[in-house]
């Protein structure tokens, strides 16, 4: 009853269990390649003249942050076993300053456009409030100086009346 359909469903069914089992990672199997970094692992540019790297490989200056995220022996740092480390492995690792999104000429022109708008608000609203419509209030016998507790610090505007000093 082995019908052409039923055989290939079977083979079908086998080269996924076998390509399953190929993923499933344990002891004694290799790991598969992972992907290198878009960067190359050793720079182009002469050796500087640190003796103490020796002939340590001069890796260049990338974060791990731009790496893809998925294809590495360890996840979480985006590296392979046996990779070697970055001499500033502390900037470039997954847990060092992020790699930013916008360039700084493009985020200063929008911090300052920014700026440059919560000022102009500022100026427009100074300008376009109101003059108080009215005169402020006077009181009598110097600004209620002696009914205040004659402190020098209550005393008001003293008045001053053109009429009288003519």
């Amino acid at each position: 009853m082995n019908t052409s359909l039923t055989v290939a469903r079977r083979a079908a069914l086998r080269a996924r269990a076998a390509a399953a089992a190929s993923r499933i990672r344990c002891y004694a199997t290799p790991a598969a390649p992972a992907p290198t970094s878009p960067a190359p692992m050793t720079s182009t540019q002469p050796p500087d003249d640190d003796p103490q790297l020796a002939d340590y490989p001069r890796l260049p200056f990338v974060s791990k942050q731009t790496r893809p995220a998925l294809g590495w022996e360890d996840l979480q740092f985006r590296r392979n076993f046996g990779e070697p480390l970055h001499e500033q492995e502390e900037v470039l690792s997954m847990w060092g300053p992020d790699v930013p999104v916008v360039a700084p000429q493009i985020a200063l022109r929008w911090f300052s456009i920014a700026v440059l708008g919560f000022v102009s608000l500022g100026v427009l609203c100074n300008y376009a409030h109101p003059v108080i419509p009215a005169i402020r209030r006077e009181y009598p016998f110097d600004g209620l100086s002696s009914e205040l507790g004659g402190l020098e610090e209550n005393k008001a505007r003293v008045e001053r009346d053109s009429e009288d000093e003519e």
